[in-house]
């Protein structure tokens, strides 16, 4: 008796049934499930919740680091953009280190003498200065003259002569730039202020001792006010 399949399918290699050149059917599990798509295959149209990948997941934000795209270290978007380029021991990168309390006081000093002395001799021929007014005029004569010296001179290069001679200067606190026109006016007025309306030299201690305690850009409140900081030109 023949045991030939009558379908005309021969087993190969000793028998074993050829299942490669047998086409799937229809419902096969290991048909491509369909929904499946993008990378894995199917249209990277086709609905599928594989064609993009989940949220969180892909390049950050702003293109590759380095790139200087919107957000990415540099660029436009970087809080902690700097026109000084490489990391620094300064309050922003690149920007030089903060400057020394006492460089700082001393620079105040220096300019509060010059200013004073400037007032002196424009009021010596109309005041006597041995009445209390004669003083009281020279001190609010002197506060007058150093809102506009340091007013002009900030805008200018950050820089007041004090400042100059210790080697130090006012920086804006988000770049390193040197002040603009607005915040080294408004520096000079929180300065000044205060101490022609009601406190006096007692405004500056306080003033001072404010930047003593401010971490990390030891900032006094007229640094505040104006979004500058202090930095060493050493």
């Amino acid at each position: 008796m023949s045991t030939s399949d009558p379908s005309g399918t021969e087993p190969e290699e000793g028998g074993r049934p050829s299942f490669d050149k047998q086409p799937p059917s229809p419902g096969s599990p290991y048909d491509t499930p369909p929904g499946y798509g993008g990378q894995y295959g199917a249209p990277a149209d086709s609905g599928s919740p594989y064609d993009t990948p989940p949220p969180g997941y892909g390049p950050p934000p702003g293109g590759p680091v380095g790139s200087g795209g919107p957000g990415a270290p540099g660029g436009p978007g970087d809080p902690y953009g700097s026109p000084y380029g490489a990391p620094g021991p300064g309050p922003v990168p690149g920007m030089p280190p903060l400057g020394g309390w006492g460089a700082r006081i001393l620079a105040r000093v220096v300019d509060y003498l010059l200013v004073q002395v400037i007032a002196i001799v424009v009021l010596l021929p109309f005041l006597h200065f041995n009445e209390r007014n004669g003083w009281a005029g020279s001190f609010w004569l002197g506060g007058a003259i150093y809102l506009v010296y340091e007013g002009l001179m900030l805008s200018r290069d950050g820089q007041t002569l004090g400042k100059k001679l210790m080697k130090v200067r006012v920086a804006m606190l988000a770049d390193g730039s040197s002040p603009t026109p607005s915040a080294a006016w408004t520096r000079a007025a929180v300065f000044i202020f205060p101490a022609l309306i009601c406190c006096g030299g007692l405004w500056w201690i306080v003033d001072g001792l404010f930047g003593v305690f401010d971490k990390p850009y030891r900032q006094c409140i007229h640094d505040k006010a104006a979004k500058t900081v202090v930095v060493s030109t050493a």
